[in-house]
């Protein structure tokens, strides 16, 4: 998922590498805590991120976002 570029059909909005390297953690079950050390950002920094994520692909919730990744990696494949 780090290496395509993921958008949700009816929004059009592609997610940058950054917010597709967060979701992919998310995917695998991550804290925000968790997340932020990886990549040597904030968690807030990693909250804001989410939230671009989720208004990109039209979610509202965590759980929507990585259903969402999930399904859309098992399309492309």
């Amino acid at each position: 998922m780090g290496h395509g570029t993921m958008r949700r059909k009816s929004e059009g909005k592609r997610l940058t590498a950054r917010e597709q390297g967060i979701l992919h953690y998310v995917t695998e079950g991550r804290a925000n805590k968790e997340i932020a050390s990886q990549l040597d950002i904030s968690v807030r920094t990693v909250q804001k991120h989410l939230q671009r994520v989720y208004a990109k692909l039209g979610v509202k919730s965590r759980t929507a976002a990585a259903l969402l990744a999930v399904k859309e990696k098992v399309e492309k494949e």
